[in-house]
């Protein structure tokens, strides 16, 4: 007798189903791991820009026995225009190019006026580059600026020019301007407009001392758009400011916007709720002088500071305290943070 014997091949409608599931709820609990490293690494790439950039300002500082100003405006000892009546000068980014290795755009670069953005030799220089050195890799932030032919690059790190008055319990900062455009700008941190800070200035000591941080993300205007109000925009990394003074004297024109520099006003990752009035909350398309730090990395955003090393900051920091390392000289504890 001849017996037969049935083989299946291949698999069921149902457990290839199940096979499916499996795969898709393998894939959702890979995906935040994966999103997470990719993260990571991208925070850790934000860190070591900063960490150059630190080097850059220390190597500034001992080439010339100060840090960079914040901003300049082509005046002695920053360029070279006499009688001083131009515009707009440079700012800190260019002033530390021969220290990241970027000699090639500092060699050509023209402070006889109006260098910062209304130079045309200087914007042929910086045509199409990107400066990929100035910018976070985490941030969804466009590349390039909106004014200036949108040629020049925007970037993601600003200099702390310091904090705004009554941030810091019991202590007053007088070296205010209240600006006619662009909000309040303190000249008690180290990046300032026309500053020529030394080491022996953060006499809090230079590991208390903010000297830069980000702007990475957007902020959302009260009809809930997207804006891309940061420091360097929207006229780019290369503009400094206007007048020849530092505050509380800045007096030029009535136009004292510090542009790729921020005042400490308002905490972290304060992103969402603002109009676009650089005049009062100095938060705007033009010029604000007091946009928050803020970054996509969870939770917080990185800072240089004084030292040259690199932390952390969470947004859940208190405001005071964040005010006191904008400051590099006003005396408190600043304690854990």
């Amino acid at each position: 007798m001849r017996t037969s014997e049935y083989r299946r091949v291949g698999f069921t409608l149902v457990e290839l189903l199940v096979v499916i599931a499996i795969i898709g709820v393998l894939i959702a609990l890979l995906l935040p791991a994966v999103q997470q490293a990719r993260e990571a690494a991208r925070r850790m790439q934000c860190t070591n820009h900063l960490k150059q950039i630190g080097l850059a300002l220390h190597n500034h500082h001992d080439t010339f026995n100060r840090f960079p100003p914040g901003g300049a405006q082509d005046q002695p000892p920053f360029g070279t225009a006499t009688p001083v009546n131009t515009t707009w000068g440079s700012s800190w980014f260019v002033y530390i190019l021969p220290f990241v290795e970027e000699n090639a755009i500092y060699d050509k670069w023209e402070f006889q006026g109006s260098s910062g953005v209304f130079n045309s030799n200087n914007n042929d220089v910086v045509k199409g580059l990107e400066m990929d050195k100035y910018r976070c890799p985490s941030s969804p932030l466009p590349g390039f600026s909106r004014s200036n032919s949108g040629n020049s690059a925007s970037v993601n790190y600003v200099g702390i020019s310091g904090a705004a008055d009554g941030i810091i319990p019991g202590y007053t900062e007088s070296r205010i301007t209240h600006n006619a455009r662009g909000g309040i700008h303190s000249a008690g941190g180290l990046l300032f407009a026309n500053s020529q800070t030394k080491f022996s200035n953060m006499t809090d000591g230079s590991t208390n001392t903010l000297a830069v941080s980000e702007h990475g993300n957007w902020l959302t205007d009260t009809s809930n758009n997207k804006q891309d109000w940061r420091a360097s925009q929207p006229w780019s990394w290369t503009i400094g400011c206007k007048s020849s003074d530092s505050p509380p004297d800045m007096t030029y024109n009535g136009d004292n916007r510090p542009f790729n520099v921020t005042t400490i006003r308002y905490a972290i990752n304060r992103t969402t709720g603002w109009t676009d009035d650089e005049n009062n909350t100095g938060v705007g398309n033009d010029g604000g002088a007091n946009i928050p730090l803020n970054s996509t990395h969870p939770g917080g955003v990185n800072a240089l500071l004084g030292d040259g090393s690199v932390r952390f900051i969470a947004e859940t920091i208190q405001l005071e305290t964040l005010g006191r390392l904008a400051t590099r000289d006003d005396g408190q504890v600043i304690g854990e943070y």
